[in-house]
C-alpha cells in the first residue's frame, strides 16, 4: 500500500486523481440524460398533467406530501400485490421534479387514482384520523378554503414546461386558464378539454361548485395518478415478447 501513501501525501496528485474519479461519475450520471427519448420506452396513455391536475401537482410539492408518499412501485412481489403494477420509467416523463421517493410514512401514491372517491379524499384531507383512524397525517382543511389563484399564470406555467421537454400544444397553452376552470365544473363544456386531456376526470372535487379551491386541484390531480395507462394492455404487450 505504498503507492497509496504517496497519493495521500502528494496534495497535487491526490486533488488530479479525485478530479479524474468525479469526472468519470459524472459522465455515468449525465450521459444518458442526453439519450432519454430512446431509453424510456414509450408507454400509450401517457401525457402531460392538465393544468388544473398541475396546479394540484405543484400544492402536493409545496406541502411536502412527497416526504412521506413515495411515488414508485417496486418490482418486488409485495409492492405489486399491495400497490398494482410496478412503476414504468415512462409514467414520470413529464414529472419535473419526479416523485419517486425515498421514504414511506405513508401508502404509496402511484396508483392511487379511482381507489377512492373525491369525497373520501376531501375528508381525509380535511381530517385524516376520519377515515384512517391510526394515520399520522396532519390537516390540510385550509386547502378547502383557499382558492386557487393560477387562472392568470397557468399559461406561462405550461409553457415553462415546455421548454424542459413536456410536449404541450399551443392549443393547450392557449386554452389553459379555460382547462382550468372547466374541469372542476361539471356543467362547463369539456370536449375540447377531453380532447387535450384524455381521461382527465371532471368533477366538483371539493363538492363547493361556486368557488374553485386548491382542495379541487389537489384531489383533481390525486385522481390522476396511475390511471392514465392500460396496464392490462401493458401486461399483454409483454407477453407477446
Amino acid at each position: 500500500m505504498q503507492w497509496h501513501k504517496r497519493i495521500e501525501k502528494n496534495i497535487t496528485l491526490l486533488t488530479v486523481l479525485v478530479l479524474i474519479t468525479v469526472s468519470i461519475g459524472g459522465i455515468v450520471e449525465i450521459v444518458p440524460t442526453f439519450t432519454i427519448n430512446s431509453t424510456i420506452e414509450p408507454v400509450k396513455g401517457v401525457r402531460p398533467y392538465s393544468p388544473l391536475e398541475l396546479a394540484g401537482r405543484n400544492i402536493y410539492i409545496r406541502e411536502g406530501c412527497y416526504v412521506c408518499h413515495s411515488q414508485q412501485i417496486r418490482t418486488f412481489r409485495d409492492e405489486v400485490e399491495r400497490y398494482g403494477h410496478y412503476s414504468l420509467a415512462a409514467e414520470s416523463k413529464y414529472d419535473h421534479p419526479f416523485q419517486w421517493g425515498s421514504k414511506r410514512t405513508g401508502p404509496d401514491l402511484a396508483r392511487v387514482g379511482g381507489k377512492y372517491s373525491n369525497d373520501w379524499h376531501v375528508a381525509h384531507l380535511k381530517d385524516p384520523q376520519s377515515v384512517v383512524p391510526e394515520s399520522i397525517m396532519p390537516p390540510y382543511a385550509f386547502l378547502a378554503d383557499t382558492p386557487l389563484n393560477m387562472a392568470d399564470e397557468i399559461k406561462a406555467h405550461l409553457e415553462t414546461n415546455v421548454d424542459v421537454g413536456v410536449p404541450y400544444t399551443d392549443a393547450q397553452i392557449a386554452n389553459a386558464p379555460a382547462d382550468l376552470r372547466a374541469q372542476a365544473n361539471p356543467n362547463a363544456e369539456h370536449a375540447g378539454l377531453l380532447e387535450r386531456y384524455p381521461k382527465a376526470e371532471v368533477a366538483d372535487f371539493d363538492g363547493k361548485p361556486q368557488v374553485l379551491t386548491e382542495m379541487d386541484a389537489l384531489v383533481a390531480y390525486l385522481q390522476i395518478l396511475g390511471q392514465m395507462v392500460d396496464f392490462d394492455e401493458v401486461s399483454r404487450e409483454q407477453l407477446r415478447r
